[in-house]
């Protein structure tokens, strides 16, 4: 373990320097993820990654920190919380299925940037005060096992659901993590918590969480509506609800996240009322209207087309009204297919 002049130690320092730059919270692992290596295998051997190929191309070297950036010796890991305090409740909007429901992660301005732009901070500090070094930053860009460093490094333990969880801070933050080629001493990782709990598993819409530390992503509302760039399966559609964005079920009904903690950057707070907005307002954007209103958001990724192909879903699932109709009508001959196919599949059941 390297010490500086002053007494405290270069990992105490790193954790502050980390700290001030407005991470909630800063560890070290290291970069044997050995036993993580062949659930990531059998997991890919299953297809349960979907049209994710980028996990596929990459095979084992996400689980192999020192081949993905050859030199690393340590990674350093950290956390950000992303909860607005000025959300409305994310159970009442479920409950309202005229309202549009938008994972809370994505409520404010998109994250990679802002997490990028911290990480990086972190790097140059680190970098005047200790002297040139090879690093990396990754926010959520590369293939990485971020919740298995994480929980190595001690910031939490893999939940049920397969995120991060801390007894401090349940699971509503964002991850990043610094590739360093700095032989830095390592955090102790803390044990499970979860016990016999399965609310997680019990509650997901499309069952997507086929047993504990098992999700197969083609059933996961999230990659249906961020990551899937075709049609939604038919079947999975009535069980994605006003979803149009993202799904936090199995969050908000894990105990943990008694303890989530809002965060204080404005970059997270609400834009354009999407924590509560109603569909027929949002499917009602056009194309420019949506670039517009999204841009800075991690929304802008899945472009207008998706956009559309998710609210429909929404709106099928809607209760039946002549506004909700009116609006799926005003779609009916969209120049797009994926969208024509959705929104003929919401009217059908709108007017059966």
């Amino acid at each position: 373990m390297a010490v500086v002049a002053e007494g405290s130690s270069v990992e105490e320092r790193v954790k502050r320097w980390g700290r001030e730059l407005g991470f909630d919270a800063v560890a070290i692992a290291g970069i044997d993820l050995s036993q993580d290596e062949g659930r990531l295998m059998e997991w890919l051997g299953r297809g349960w990654h979907g049209e994710m190929d980028y996990m596929a191309r990459h095979g084992a070297r996400r689980a192999r920190p020192a081949e993905l950036v050859p030199g690393t010796a340590s990674v350093i890991t950290a956390r950000l919380n992303y909860m607005s305090a000025q959300a409305r409740d994310t159970a009442e909007v479920l409950d309202d299925p005229e309202r549009a429901f938008v994972a809370r992660y994505a409520l404010g301005r998109d994250y990679h940037k802002i997490l990028r732009a911290k990480l990086q901070a972190l790097a140059t500090r680190m970098t005047e005060e200790l002297g040139p070094f090879h690093y990396r930053v990754f926010t959520d860009s590369a293939p990485v096992m971020e919740v298995s460093l994480a929980a190595q490094s001690g910031l939490g333990w893999r939940g049920k659901h397969t995120l991060l969880l801390s007894r401090d801070a349940g699971s509503m933050f964002f991850l990043g993590e610094l590739f360093v080629a700095l032989d830095l001493e390592k955090d102790a990782s803390t044990s499970a918590h979860c016990g016999t709990c399965e609310r997680c598993i019990e509650i997901c819409p499309t069952r997507a969480i086929v047993a504990p530390y098992q999700l197969d992503a083609r059933r996961c509302i999230s990659y249906l509506t961020i990551e899937h760039r075709g049609a939604i399966p038919e079947e999975l559609r009535p069980l994605m609800g006003n979803r149009i964005y993202g799904c936090d079920d199995c969050q908000v009904v894990c105990p943990w996240n008694k303890y989530a903690q809002a965060s204080n950057d404005p970059d997270f707070a609400v834009r354009h009322h999407l924590d509560d907005a109603m569909l027929v307002d949002l499917f009602a954007w056009t194309e420019e209207e949506f670039d517009r209103r999204m841009e800075g958001s991690p929304i802008r990724r899945i472009g207008h087309e998706r956009w559309l192909r998710n609210i429909a879903v929404a709106l099928g699932n809607a209760p039946r009204s002549e506004r909700v109709a009116a609006a799926l009508r005003a779609r009916a001959d969209h120049p797009s297919p994926l969208v024509r196919e959705h929104v003929a599949w919401a009217l059908a059941r709108q007017t059966a």
